[in-house]
């Protein structure tokens, strides 16, 4: 019998892992039905054309009408391959797009795939996931599926969904049915797509199990089952600071590296080497995007709570933060060691995205340094392919086209889109390399 086809047993169901073939369309018979995604950004929208492509009916929800706008006109930040897939299924009677939650009622599954960022003083910002999940159970019908994709904290899916429901009097796990399957789309990254990434889930019930494996595999390589969704929780917490650890210890031996004139990048590629006991990590100018620079801080507020510290995770964290404050101190050191002050310096920032590839700006780093040394006086601009304007220091500043033809005191260079043609660079001898990937700009200093 394939592994796809075996029956989920209480024995099988913990930590087993179900081989599925990637795109296959969904099945006829018990377990078919509309799929709603509730929010269509960087997770729900490939996840809603990832369904389609595997010929399931979704109903996308979202409660902005810009970006359901957007959506319709293809004005999405997306990969090429997601872009095409948008184009294919325009004007698809299967593809529904709409801001009135009443739809939920016609799907058998539901995922919710909200942001789920941290304030100003690093604690959840929930507004959005509460948000969701309160509509989702108000609008909740009977024989359904209800699953969250969102990282959060452990104990959420049976906050937020389970009790509510059972206040409104279904039997979870009988009539109504909960699971958490934690998101894993890396956005603008074309080597780790859906199709080609594991999923985990956690759930209690076989008829739960079932119907979440059915669904995820519709656009995962493998599910991988565990028994409870708090499990599942404690999985994308574990995942997500493993990688921020890892990212602070990176910028330390780096900074390291640079006080006893190494290069840090071929000393980490020589480690890598090492077939077991080593995973490369390379070092930046800070940490952006809607994962590691929150996700960490989920797990942080929940041990607070319980008097409990993770002093490990605490001071990678406090690394992380205090990155782009470290990345001004060596514009000012730069900038000195030629004699100009950093008040009334020209400096280019070069990249304004958090990462290469993609339009999202959230968490980026650069927006806390280009803010940084604005308020310190200088005088900053900056050029980025993907990115048209960015609010900074106070306004919204766009773009510049052409800034070869300005001139600078020191460019910054934060982040290289792919395709990026920065021959400009070569002959300067005041650029400060905050990726340690400039290998054309000779003449440059790394953070």
């Amino acid at each position: 019998m394939p592994l796809n086809t075996l029956p989920v047993t209480e024995g099988l169901r913990l930590g087993a892992a179900f081989e599925t073939v990637p795109g296959r369309a969904a099945p006829a018979g018990p377990h078919a039905g509309a799929v709603a995604v509730v929010g269509l950004g960087y997770v729900g929208l490939p996840t809603a054309l990832g369904l389609l492509a595997a010929g399931t009916e979704v109903i996308g929800i979202d409660v902005s009408a810009q970006r359901l706008a957007a959506i319709r006109a293809g004005n999405v930040d997306l990969l090429p391959s997601d872009l095409e897939r948008l184009a294919r299924f325009d004007g698809d009677p299967r593809f529904t797009l709409t801001d009135d939650p009443a739809a939920l009622a016609r799907a058998r599954t539901v995922l919710v795939c909200v942001p789920t960022p941290v304030d100003q003083h690093l604690a959840p910002d929930l507004r959005a996931l509460r948000s969701a999940a309160a509509t989702v159970v108000e609008h909740a019908v009977t024989g359904q599926l209800l699953m969250l994709t969102s990282t959060t904290y452990v104990g959420t899916t049976r906050d937020l969904l389970t009790g509510p429901l059972t206040e409104r009097g279904f039997t979870v796990g009988e009539d109504i049915f909960v699971a958490f399957s934690p998101e894993r789309i890396d956005p603008g990254n074309a080597d780790h797509t859906q199709d080609t990434t594991p999923r985990v889930v956690g759930g209690t019930g076989r008829q739960t199990i079932d119907r979440a494996v059915d669904v995820l595999s519709r656009t995962a390589s493998s599910v991988y089952v565990l028994d409870s969704p708090e499990a599942a929780e404690m999985t994308k917490l574990w995942e997500n600071t493993f990688r921020a650890v890892n990212i602070a210890l990176a910028n330390e031996f780096a900074d390291n590296c640079r006080v006893l004139g190494l290069d840090p990048i071929p000393v980490i590629e020589a480690a890598a080497t090492k077939p077991f006991g080593f995973m490369p990590f390379y070092p930046g100018p800070g940490v952006g995007g809607h994962c590691i620079p929150c996700d960490p801080h989920y797990l942080l507020w929940q041990l607070r709570a319980e008097r409990v510290t993770s002093p490990l995770v605490e001071a990678a964290m406090n690394n992380i933060a205090s990155r782009p404050h470290h990345v001004v101190r060596r514009v000012r050191e730069a900038l000195g060691e030629r004699g100009r002050p950093l008040t009334g310096a020209r400096i280019l920032i070069v990249g304004m995205a958090y990462k290469p590839g993609v339009e999202d700006l959230r968490e980026s780093p650069a927006l806390e340094i280009f803010d940084e040394l604005a308020r310190q006086g200088a005088r900053v601009r900056f050029t980025d392919s993907m990115v048209r304007a960015a609010h900074v220091a106070g306004d919204i500043q766009e773009s510049l086209l052409s800034p070869q033809t300005h001139e600078w005191d020191l460019v910054l260079v934060h982040t290289v889109h792919p395709g990026d043609d920065l021959t400009w660079l070569d002959d300067r001898d005041d650029v400060l390399d905050a990726t340690y990937r400039l290998d054309t700009v000779a003449a440059k200093e790394t953070l």
